[in-house]
């Protein structure tokens, strides 16, 4: 029903940038908030930073002044942009949303992409 695909994940070193990329298609009434989540092996899955229907962003402190979110108004794709990068910040990265598919449903349902991964090296 909705679909969610991140791309732009690879090799950079550290002190370069990155750009993530995370496209929804599928059945959309509105999209009501977006966030990127990271998960380094070994480690649990954390929340990095999230955008909602009005554009307030939020951060995780370890990415704060590095990382950027950003939404195109009327599109249905986030981004992150990652400057600064850390051998530290090597994980996989998911985008999810919540979706209302239909104008008349009450709330809106939490979708995940399947992940791209980002490797820093020294």
């Amino acid at each position: 029903q909705v679909q969610l695909v991140e791309s732009g994940g690879g090799l950079v070193q550290a002190g370069g940038s990155l750009t993530l990329s995370c496209e929804v298609s599928g059945i959309i009434s509105s999209i009501n908030g977006m966030s990127w989540y990271r998960q380094a092996p070994g480690s649990q899955r954390d929340k990095v930073a999230g955008i909602n229907r009005g554009g307030r962003t939020e951060y995780a402190e370890f990415v704060k002044g590095r990382f950027t979110i950003s939404r195109v108004a009327a599109t249905t794709t986030v981004y992150l942009h990652m400057n600064s990068l850390k051998p530290a910040d090597t994980a996989v990265s998911y985008c999810t949303a919540e979706v209302r598919s239909h104008s008349d449903d009450v709330v809106g349902t939490h979708y995940w992409g399947s992940g791209t991964l980002v490797t820093v090296s020294q």
